[in-house]
């Protein structure tokens, strides 16, 4: 989207959200030069943001209290099993899993965030507790997928074919009859 576009959409809603601002921003930041018309354009947003025409809504901070609970649960059961295992679990996977089955807890103030831990570790801490451990659980039964696997390299048209066949055939060995 253009500077003028953004500017008429700001003025004719009065708004200009955090995306339009950005947008704004990068189209300055990349541009090696500004025209007359995007000039007069930001000239005409700088004045509607003073006189209160539009106005900026401001970013908001958005705390999700489900992720660190998650978190500290995931961090604490995979430091005891990797203390008493050979094995290394992926955080970044087992977090992922638990907070896909548990409902979000969002606040957007300290004091929220705090209500939110305390309703959540009275009443969620065993349903967290239980997801973390499915998680971990799956993450556990995960196969090592074909270590032996390698990328297909940049090659010419006639190595890549060669390549494909050997991958097509090792998938599917009976696929075609020896002639």
């Amino acid at each position: 989207m253009s500077i003028e576009r953004i500017v008429e959409q700001a003025l004719q809603d009065g708004y200009l959200t955090p995306a339009m601002e950005a947008e704004v921003g990068r189209i300055c930041d990349t541009a090696s030069e500004l025209s007359i018309e995007e000039y007069m354009a930001l000239d005409r947003l700088m004045g509607a943001l003073l006189t209160g025409e539009v106005v900026a809504v401001p970013r908001k901070q958005f705390i999700n209290v489900m992720e660190e609970l998650v978190l500290t649960e995931s961090i604490a059961r995979a430091a005891e099993i990797e203390a008493t295992s050979d094995c290394t679990l992926d955080l970044g996977d087992i977090a992922a899993y638990a907070l896909n089955r548990l409902p979000p807890l969002y606040a957007t103030t300290e004091e929220g965030a705090e209500y939110q831990r305390n309703k959540a570790k009275e009443e969620l801490q065993a349903l967290i507790a239980q997801k973390v451990n499915e998680a971990i659980g799956r993450n556990l039964d995960q196969p090592d997928f074909f270590p032996e696997r390698q990328a297909i390299g940049k090659n010419t048209g006639d190595e890549l074919l060669s390549q494909m066949s050997s991958l097509l055939q090792s998938y599917a060995p009976k696929y075609e009859a020896a002639i």
